[in-house]
């Protein structure tokens, strides 16, 4: 039986038929507690720490993490998984910022919120669309990988892989809304762990640490190079894209307007510390392929391939529930936030203020489907390969790093500035992206942007009050949360 196909078609659909199966119900049973616009956006906002810090860590163990750590562990070798790694950072410095936001915010929905009370519209607009850009672009990786992976596997054609696991995290994630999301996070994030554990350890235990060593110094040395100048340039790239794809996606202020008052703070902490050695041990799968002589096809299937080899239809089985429970747990979060950033920010800022909390939730049903049609469009030709389409968003997020930081805790913070950091951090980040290398997109983006917001507040200081961020919308008899101050 070849590599690329360890699991019968029949296994696959099977596999997938039962775990869709389940992720629906769920979708459908935990959305029955989700009676308000709150519940279905923001579960209530009394999310508390177990489910709060399985959340933000399966959220963030993205199908990225399982099969992209890999392929850049095979490219990069032992900096690119330690690099790959460093994204625990964001979740550690959001820690903080999300007692921060909770405080500020007692009724915030999205992060595009805060852009709009802090600096404006001309922010404001220019946010929206690099929220959306990089949503889109998160959306599509994680297609590509839902796809690879039954192909890798299976021998499914990539296209209806990929399509099938888009339509079911639309369908419970749409019946749900944040509390099927947040109830499933928790089951995926166990799934996670043990899958990944269990893999690793079997990999290691049965060839041997020196055996991969002395594989990788004699067919790739290359590998284990610390100087190697690419990786060395991925490790910083990935540690200012990891804390930019935090600090402005709403993915993760969802979380702190959803978490209880005095949970932020914990839950994306113990996430960040849970996460941080997750990319460390799939990466490490890819260092034992010149040890086993496999012929890779592709680099972001370096990393099935070889759980699939060393455990036969058992590592198969293992490495498909991880990657499928992966992707579910960071689809289903990007599709809730994203569909409620269109909703709150777009729907109902620009083009319905009057719109009534039904009339909210269903245009958030619409908007979901909307964003799983784009993506699905844009997998299809699958125009290149995993890494390199999460680098691409990397100059987006990696200019809204200064601006979101500053204006969280620097009152003089110039809003101008914020404007244009994140605007010519963008396009000068994906101009460094395309001209020298897709691990530079965020390191350049970020640069660009911190200048400019750190020139432009010294040279005109602004003042701002921080009771205007306390905005009260939503439904306005719902009273502010317990322990919430501005």
């Amino acid at each position: 039986m070849s590599n690329a196909h360890v699991l019968t078609p029949q296994a696959g659909w099977l596999l997938l038929a039962g775990f869709s199966v389940v992720w629906i119900y769920l979708g459908y049973f935990w959305g029955r507690r989700a009676k308000s616009l709150d519940g279905y956006m923001l579960a209530g906002r009394n999310v508390g720490i177990a489910l709060g810090t399985a959340t933000a860590m399966a959220t963030w163990v993205t199908s990225n993490t399982t099969m992209a750590a890999p392929q850049l562990a095979f490219q990069m070798g032992i900096w690119g998984m330690i690099g790959y790694s460093l994204g625990s950072m964001g979740l550690l410095f959001f820690a903080p910022m999300a007692e921060r936001i909770r405080s500020l915010m007692p009724r915030g929905y999205t992060s595009g919120d805060f852009v709009r009370l802090r600096y404006g519209r001309k922010a404001w607009y220019v946010f929206l669309v690099i929220s959306i850009c990089y949503g889109l672009g998160w959306l599509i990786s994680m297609g590509m990988a839902g796809g690879i992976l039954l192909q890798a596997l299976t021998g499914i054609d990539y296209k209806v892989g990929m399509t099938v696991i888009l339509v079911v995290c639309m369908l419970y994630t749409m019946l749900g809304g944040l509390y099927a999301v947040i109830g499933t996070d928790y089951i995926q994030s166990v799934l996670i762990l043990v899958g990944i554990i269990v893999v690793a350890v079997f990999a290691y235990v049965n060839i041997g640490f020196e055996t991969v060593y002395e594989s990788l110094q004699t067919t790739r040395p290359a590998l284990l190079n610390l100087l190697m100048p690419a990786a060395l340039m991925f490790l910083f790239n990935n540690l200012l894209f990891g804390l930019g794809e935090i600090f402005h996606s709403n993915v993760w202020w969802s979380r702190a307007f959803a978490f209880r008052p005095g949970v932020g703070f914990k839950a994306y902490l113990m996430a960040g510390l849970f996460w941080a050695p997750i990319p460390i041990v799939a990466g490490s799968l890819a260092l034992v392929a010149p040890a086993l002589g496999m012929n890779v096809p592709a680099v972001d299937m370096v990393g099935p391939l070889v759980a699939a080899r060393i455990m036969g239809t058992m590592g198969a089985v293992f490495i498909f529930i991880v990657v499928f429970s992966s992707l579910a747990s960071s689809l289903d979060s990007l599709l809730a936030a994203t569909s409620d950033l269109l909703v709150e920010d777009v729907y109902r800022k620009i083009f319905k203020p009057m719109a009534s909390d039904a009339e909210l939730r269903r245009a958030s049903k619409y908007l979901i489907l909307l964003l799983t049609v784009l993506a699905w469009l844009v997998c299809l030709p699958r125009v290149t390969h995993l890494a390199g389409m999460i680098a691409f968003t990397g100059a987006f997020v990696g200019s809204t790093i200064w601006p979101i930081a500053a204006g969280l805790y620097w009152r003089k913070t110039n809003r101008t500035g914020a404007s244009l950091g994140m605007l010519l951090g963008s396009i000068v980040g994906l101009l460094a992206y395309f001209q020298v290398g897709w691990y530079v997109g965020a390191l350049v983006g970020s640069a660009v942007s911190m200048i400019i917001v750190l020139v432009s507040t010294l040279i005109a200081p602004a003042s701002f009050e921080w009771e205007a961020l306390a905005e009260h919308h939503g439904n306005q008899d719902e009273p502010v949360p317990e322990g919430s101050t501005v």
